[in-house]
């Protein structure tokens, strides 16, 4: 059963950037947008191991994003929960399948393939708008 509200799930299928927030070494907030997956249960994102983003959440592994519809900007979806796990992606393939999601002009592995990983996390509670 998903904790995605009703009416609310289409700002995680559709190819929209999520804002993903983490927590920084010095405990101050880090928020970028971000490409992700939504697969009805966990949200999963491209990044490198060596990037900051993906450093603060296996140092504390609780995260939060937030979804606007662009379509109506006072509709949004706020998401928090947790770390599942960091997998290593070292040919970019789920990079490259978000290439394909978000319409992006990619089709070859980008120079930081070997560096690749999947962030994958597990929203536990949300808020809506």
């Amino acid at each position: 059963m998903s904790i995605i509200p009703e009416g609310y799930e289409d700002l995680l299928q559709r190819p929209l950037y999520g804002h993903l927030a983490t927590i920084r070494p010095d405990n101050s907030p880090q928020v970028n947008p971000m490409w992700f997956a939504w697969d009805g249960e966990l949200i999963r994102f491209t990044n490198t191991s060596k990037r900051q983003k993906c450093k603060n959440l296996q140092a504390k592994p609780h995260f939060a994003m937030s979804v606007t519809d662009p379509d109506n900007p006072y509709r949004y979806l706020e998401v928090r929960g947790d770390l599942v796990e960091v997998v290593p992606d070292p040919g970019a393939k789920f990079f490259l399948e978000l290439c394909v999601r978000y319409s992006a002009p990619y089709t070859e592995p980008p120079a930081d393939a070997a560096d690749r990983v999947i962030i994958v996390v597990r929203p536990t509670t949300t808020s809506k708008q």
